[in-house]
């Protein structure tokens, strides 16, 4: 009967641990959960970004994502803020083909009214020039 237990008891911490060394190795991205695809509206879809290429907002954009963004998305907009690691959805870096693919407008819903661990910043973010000069700086962050 010792000898049963104390097989049973081995057996179950060589595989607590060998669960543990898998676990070490795996990715944080792969146990996230991946993300699902925005719904954006119509109306986002279509909006022209009446800012595009101002550079006179570049220091307002930086200052308002570095104060509301970079938690999440890190400093340079790759996904690895302090925060992603406790988020349950992938974030996807500002570089990402996928990301980039999308127009101001569709931009401007993702980071301005959100959806699931994507907070809503209308009301942090007032002033709609403020928001393009977020949008406007976030376009500056694709790595190359």
């Amino acid at each position: 009967m010792k000898k049963r237990t104390f097989k049973f008891l081995t057996s179950s911490i060589v595989i607590f641990f060998a669960g543990m060394l898998m676990a070490a190795f795996v990715s944080p991205t792969e146990n996230m959960a991946k993300q699902k695809e925005w719904d954006i509206p119509a109306k986002y879809k279509e909006m022209e970004n009446p800012y595009a290429g101002d550079k006179s907002l570049e220091k307002v954009g930086e200052m308002l994502y570095m104060k509301n963004c970079r938690l999440c998305h890190g400093n340079k907009g790759e996904g690895n803020g302090p925060k992603a690691k406790l988020m349950k959805l992938e974030i996807i870096p500002f570089s990402d083909a996928k990301f980039q693919a999308h127009n101001d407008g569709e931009i401007y819903y993702m980071a301005i009214i959100g959806k699931d661990e994507m907070p809503n910043f209308e009301k942090i973010i007032s002033d709609e020039e403020d928001r393009w000069a977020v949008i406007n700086y976030v376009r500056t962050l694709k790595i190359e």
